[in-house]
């Protein structure tokens, strides 16, 4: 019997693909014991997991050096490196096992970016790179969505939550307007044009994120029910759940509503499929521009380096509502 641990400490998206190896690896090796490593913020994503024996969480202020000595307690014989950072790299100096790790493509990302030159070749989602870790396991994906186990407490009190506000009877609609990059954001005049359409629809509104995106939702007027920043992150999975579609961009919203079933309508401007992140193996509609400065960026960045946007400017309100509509039919 194997003593693994899978390191990923950030962030939501990231923790949440690496779902469909944890799901292969109990599959393939199900006497083995199966820890996974993240910050306790992120915890939330995985605890639920029944593939998972335990989640080893690092503790907010906590050294890497105490991280280590508790995961040496558990006697490890094999260590996944899913992040390659240098937190995971010093785990892999401190805690003495047989460690293996998968390829970033950080050179091809670079080329991409920097000369518009494709060397990715062959599409592989992250969420596949993942299991380049695993050569050791003979495991392989099942071609089946990231999973986001849910607590039923969440549920409960999302469904009494959403019931205050006069949301259960009615098709919900989640939309997630926030990004933690301007460049990943839609124009929020869309988003308001957008959640009138919705509501024409039939749809009840709802916004989800963080505290940060809080302000933002505030914008789109009373009509949208602001979660952001209300609910936890398993009570944000049991809101959207319950949602017959959600609205997102690039961000870890997308990959929530995969992991819990739900229908995607993703926006993406600076990213592009190539870097892996589009929605895996799940029913969802990407809306996005072929442009020749596309992409710009990894991650988003706070301005458009050419000033116009136009990668996410250009997709109007009306196409998205019409791909909700189709998706959802």
């Amino acid at each position: 019997m194997s003593c693994v641990l899978c390191v990923r400490f950030s962030s939501i998206g990231d923790v949440l693909l690496t779902t469909p190896l944890l799901r292969a690896l109990k599959h393939r090796h199900p006497d083995d014991e199966l820890y996974f490593v993240t910050k306790r913020a992120l915890a939330p994503l995985v605890e639920n997991n029944p593939h998972v024996t335990a989640v080893v969480a690092l503790e907010p202020g906590e050294r890497i050096i105490d991280l280590a000595r508790r995961l040496r307690a558990l006697r490890p014989t094999h260590g996944l490196d899913l992040h390659g950072s240098l937190r995971s790299a010093a785990l892999r100096l401190l805690v003495r096992t047989r460690w293996s790790s998968y390829s970033k493509r950080k050179f091809a990302r670079t080329a991409l970016i920097a000369a518009k030159l494709d060397l990715y070749g062959k599409r592989f989602p992250v969420a596949e790179r993942y299991f380049e870790a695993a050569r050791a396991f003979d495991v392989t994906p099942d071609g089946e969505p990231p999973e986001f186990f849910l607590a039923e407490r969440a549920r409960a009190r999302v469904i009494a939550w959403l019931g205050e506000r006069g949301l259960n009877n009615r098709p919900l609609a989640a939309i997630a307007p926030g990004a933690a990059h301007a460049t990943k954001r839609w124009p929020l005049d869309h988003w308001r044009m957008l959640a009138e359409r919705l509501r024409q629809m039939g749809y009840g509104l709802v916004a989800v994120g963080g505290p940060d995106d809080r302000p933002l939702v505030t914008e789109l007027g009373t009509a949208v029910v602001n979660a952001a920043g209300e609910l936890t992150l398993q009570e944000t999975g049991a809101c959207l759940e319950r949602a017959a579609v959600v609205v997102s961009g690039d961000t870890g919203v997308m990959h929530m509503a995969t992991g819990v079933g739900t229908r995607v309508v993703a926006l993406f401007g600076p990213t592009v499929e190539a870097f892996g992140f589009f929605p895996y193996r799940a029913r969802a509609t990407v809306v996005q521009r072929q442009l020749a400065c596309r992409p710009c960026s990894a991650m988003g960045t706070e301005r458009c380096p050419l000033g116009h946007h136009r990668c996410l400017v250009d997709i109007v309100p009306d196409e998205v509502a019409a791909a909700v509509q189709t998706l959802v039919a």
